[in-house]
């Protein structure tokens, strides 16, 4: 394998950084509600940055399957949109840093590129990466936003309850990364938003509060989420404002609590809860968010801004 270091360019004028959290915030890979975004976002524009470390996009990215916007006007070419993966050194509230990695996952060289971020980590004294991600679920928006958490080691983990035992899901640049710390004895964890799958399109941001909140907990890191609370505040009452003449949508939504709500009941048990109706079982979560999703696509006006 090509040295990994062929892959970014670092900054050489770096102070002593003691021993501080990277955040790993890619997206392409399963982004529900843009919660990882909008969690890089966020932190770049609610904390003071600097770019210490660029990725050599044109190693690690397909431009074919995701191509970067360009403008045209009238009769040239305006601008380019140039894809940028980096890490950035922000500080939290109490001044103390961390690192940031954003930008789109890469979708070539996978193993050079966590061999590149792990030769990063240990050379700026990288105590742990926390990575972030959202996934759709049939979970309803009227209920606390849920969190999966997975780490390299058990003792990282504070009251958590697993969600699932095994799965074989698709693998990403973040997950792998995760997945190589921990082969080599090293510390690294991960959370994983349950987004209502019938918002997954659209931009949730009480699932980028729970990831920071998680986060903050996690590595005692003072994340800001005041912009991130009133701004799911104003989404809750938008999608409520949508439901809240009753009809169909209304009962798919109490459809989805009855699920969520007897699973909730039933974790602690040994069995998977078993949701009774008066007459016929309930629709499944996909068949409940599917119809939901359908609602709020009928109530939004054509040419104008969807639901969020």
């Amino acid at each position: 394998m090509r040295d990994p270091r062929e892959l970014y360019d670092i900054r050489s004028d770096l102070d002593d950084l003691g021993r501080p959290v990277l955040i790993e915030a890619m997206t392409g890979v399963v982004d529900a509600g843009g919660a990882v975004g909008l969690a890089g976002e966020h932190l770049t524009t609610a904390l003071s940055h600097e770019r210490i470390v660029t990725f050599d996009v044109d190693q690690l990215m397909d431009y074919r399957s995701r191509r970067p916007p360009m403008v045209f006007y009238e009769d040239h070419w305006e601008s380019y949109e140039d894809p940028v993966l980096s890490i950035e050194l922000l500080r939290d509230e109490a001044g103390t840093p961390f690192l940031l990695l954003a930008g789109p996952e890469p979708d070539l060289h996978w193993k050079r590129f966590t061999s590149a971020v792990r030769t990063i980590m240990k050379d700026l004294g990288v105590r742990m990466s926390v990575g972030l991600n959202a996934i759709p679920m049939a979970v309803p928006h009227t209920r606390p936003c849920g969190v999966t958490a997975h780490a390299t080691r058990k003792e990282m983990l504070v009251n958590n309850e697993p969600w699932i035992r095994r799965v074989s899901v698709p693998g990403s640049a973040g997950h792998l990364l995760e997945f190589e710390l921990g082969r080599a004895g090293d510390d690294a964890m991960g959370f994983a938003a349950h987004v209502p799958h019938y918002l997954a399109q659209a931009t949730y941001p009480a699932a980028t509060e729970a990831l920071l909140s998680s986060v903050s907990k996690a590595t005692g890191l003072l994340l800001p989420l005041d912009g991130l609370r009133s701004a799911a505040l104003e989404v809750r009452g938008e999608i409520d404002s949508q439901i809240e003449n009753g009809g169909e949508a209304a009962d798919v939504v109490k459809a989805i609590e009855e699920q969520y709500d007897a699973f909730q009941r039933g974790r602690g048990g040994t069995h998977l809860p078993v949701v009774e109706g008066p007459d016929e079982p309930l629709p499944t979560g996909d068949e409940l968010g599917a119809e939901l999703e359908r609602f709020l696509a009928e109530q939004t006006e054509p040419g104008g801004p969807q639901p969020s």
